[in-house]
């Protein structure tokens, strides 16, 4: 075969060949390609072997391709589809039977496969599910529900009586306890807001149980707490009990506490003279209603500021019942563990471990002096003769320095003698001997002496402005007669 670039083969893809028969080559145009292999571009136009003689057997089809053709057989054959080559056989039946088995097996595996990671992950849900089940049963159980059940069924005619909620429910209420929920932490837990699904906004709240011969006094304790119906105290909705830590629900009270607006650094309200007077009166008032007008007297034992709260108009209502105790019938006091916040504790029930409501009285006191100092009940930052409030406001009552720590923003406000018989108060209740404390019954009735002698002097002063103004337009009737022209000009 020679190289067609330098002999008379011009078209592109043409060949040279030897002649067979004479001496010299010959051009031909490439298989499938017809035309003069000896002119540029002579090899053009692509032969059509489907259309002519090609090789394919009968039960082939041919498919023209460029410089070529192929044999395509039918569905199910297998082969060339050439004459000359292995033409369209049939597969051997057992080779298809083989693999029809070994499809059907592959697919039964994979579907077995398939269904027992389905079944697996169905076990393991309902495994779970049971154990759930069984964790939320025993802290129920831990926490006193049975007891609480037993409770529910005898007050089943009463519609104070508290509400079992799911850890669902509450899970819902606060969007799963989200960190953004958190109303306030302490000592006795966290707070969280939450809205119920009938749109109630409520405060739930984790109480802590650490010793399982609490769970009776604990059930008890909710029990009355739930039928407490009184204005001024915070009211007790229900609680979950499914938890390691039962969760309370209380109504939500939104404006925060007394001790935020007395000593709170972000931009709280300040409360004048009337609203500290009325806060007093609400609050020993509803401490009085714990301690006598219950079915059961029940010591709140941590009376403080923070534990004061208020609502849209500035309303006192009394919080945090987590280290109340229900005053067994026929007793006066409770043989019990040191509870309560320091610079609000009573120092005689601390000495004895003998828990009365003149514990309440005394910590009572604490906030009466905050309220009339607005200093904390403690000040570390403070002299020492001055860090204990308590010890502080009685030392200066006695050193007749009372006006020297009244607090500035009232002290214009106030009549003088009203701010020494509100000290004269605190500082009864403040006496180290219980026995020598006043009732909250009395202290309250005491309060609201002070408070009806100044809403006298309130209404006596608004009385005399309103006689000045009266008496300033008698005094100019022509002025008011000129303007009065005036007008009717005006209008005409």
């Amino acid at each position: 075969m020679k190289n067609p670039s330098s002999f008379a083969c011009k078209a592109e893809s043409s060949t040279c060949h030897d002649s067979d028969k004479r001496s010299g080559y010959v051009c031909k145009c490439p298989s499938g390609f017809q035309g003069n292999p000896y002119l540029l571009h002579g090899c053009q136009q692509d032969v059509d072997e489907c259309g002519g003689t090609n090789d394919c057997f009968h039960e082939a089809k041919c498919q023209n391709i460029p410089g070529g053709y192929n044999c395509l057989c039918p569905e199910g054959f297998e082969g060339d589809g050439r004459n000359n080559g292995t033409r369209c056989t049939s597969p051997d039946p057992s080779d298809r039977t083989k693999i029809t088995l070994i499809y059907s097996l592959c697919l039964g595996i994979s579907i077995g496969i398939l269904a027992l990671v389905v079944a697996s992950f169905y076990v393991h849900w309902k495994v779970n599910k049971k154990k759930l089940i069984n964790l939320k049963e025993q802290y129920f159980q831990q926490n006193g529900g049975s007891l609480l059940q037993e409770h529910i069924a005898k007050h089943s005619s009463s519609s104070q009586i508290a509400k079992v909620f799911t850890i669902e429910e509450l899970r819902k209420a606060t969007n799963n306890f989200d960190a953004g929920k958190i109303l306030g932490q302490g000592g006795q837990g966290t707070v969280y807001k939450g809205v119920l699904s009938d749109n109630i906004t409520v405060a739930i709240k984790k109480s802590k149980i650490s010793d399982a011969s609490q769970i009776k006094d604990f059930i008890n304790e909710l029990v009355v707490l739930s039928q407490i119906n009184h204005r001024h105290v915070v009211k007790l909705l229900g609680c979950c009990l499914e938890t390691e830590i039962p969760l309370l629900v209380y109504e939500f009270i939104p404006n925060g506490t007394v001790f935020e607006h007395l000593h709170g650094h972000e931009p709280f309200l300040r409360l004048t003279w009337k609203t500290r007077l009325r806060i007093a009166a609400e609050t020993a008032g509803a401490l009085a209603y714990l301690h006598l007008d219950t079915c059961i007297p029940v010591i709140h034992r941590d009376v403080k500021t923070s534990n004061i709260l208020l609502d849209h108009d500035l309303t006192a209502k009394v919080s945090d019942f987590g280290a109340s105790r229900i005053v067994p019938q026929g007793k006066t006091e409770l043989a019990t563990l040191v509870q309560g916040t320091w610079g609000y504790l009573d120092p005689e029930s601390f000495l004895t471990s003998q828990l009365t409501d003149k514990s309440d009285v005394y910590s009572f006191g604490v906030v009466l002096a905050e309220l009339l100092t607005g200093r904390k009940a403690l000040s570390f930052d403070m002299p020492d003769a001055e860090k204990n409030l308590a010890m502080f406001f009685v030392s200066s009552m006695k050193e007749n320095r009372l006006l020297h720590i009244v607090d500035k923003g009232i002290i214009n406000e106030a009549k003088v003698e009203h701010v020494y018989e509100f000290a004269k108060i605190a500082k009864q209740c403040l006496n180290l001997k219980g026995e020598e404390r006043p009732t909250m019954k009395e202290v309250a009735m005491e309060i609201e002496g002070i408070r009806a002698e100044e809403k006298h002097r309130w209404w006596w002063e608004k009385e005399k402005l309103s006689s000045e103004e009266t008496e300033i337009l008698v005094k100019a009737p022509s002025t008011s007669n000129n303007n009065a022209e005036e007008s009717f000009m005006l209008l005409d």
